[in-house]
Formats: structure tokens, C-alpha cells, sequence
């Protein structure tokens, strides 16, 4: 999900926008907004930033397997070949 701190900083922004003779409902607008940003963003698809970093940590891990087994298999071929 979005940084709770950036939703804020938008909510804030467009309650900024409202012209001052509204600025008493500001507080009350600025709740709803957030929470209708809230709302439509967690319909997108999207991972936060932390779940990614993880899931590129898993995956480099996983190569650095992959590799090391790849290289196991080929040393173990060439000894197959050498004895056959």
C-alpha cells in the first residue's frame, strides 16, 4: 500500500485548495478525502515498497541457487563424460 505520510500530504493539499470561507469544514473534508484515496488506491494493484525489496532479495537469492546448482550439474557431467 501508499505511504500513509504522502495520502496525508495530498488530502492536505486539496483541503488547501478549498477557498477560505469553507476552511471550517477543512478538518472534516480533509478525514473523507484520505479516506476515499485510501479506499480507491487499495482497489489498484499495487505492492509497497517493502514487499518488493523483499521479494528482490528472495529473488537474487534464488539466482545465486540456481547458478550454483547449474554449476554443480556441469561439473558433475564433465566427470560422467571423463569416466564414460
Amino acid at each position: 500500500m501508499l505511504d500513509p505520510k504522502k495520502l496525508e500530504d495530498i488530502a492536505k493539499q486539496i483541503s488547501q485548495a478549498v477557498p477560505p470561507g469553507v476552511r471550517s469544514m477543512a478538518e472534516e473534508a480533509e478525514g473523507k478525502i484520505k479516506q476515499i484515496l485510501q479506499h480507491q488506491l487499495s482497489k489498484l494493484d499495487f505492492v509497497s515498497r517493502e514487499e518488493f525489496d523483499v521479494q528482490s532479495q528472495v529473488l537474487i537469492r534464488t539466482r545465486e541457487k540456481l547458478e550454483a546448482l547449474e554449476a554443480r550439474v556441469s561439473a558433475l557431467e564433465s566427470e560422467v563424460t571423463k569416466k564414460s
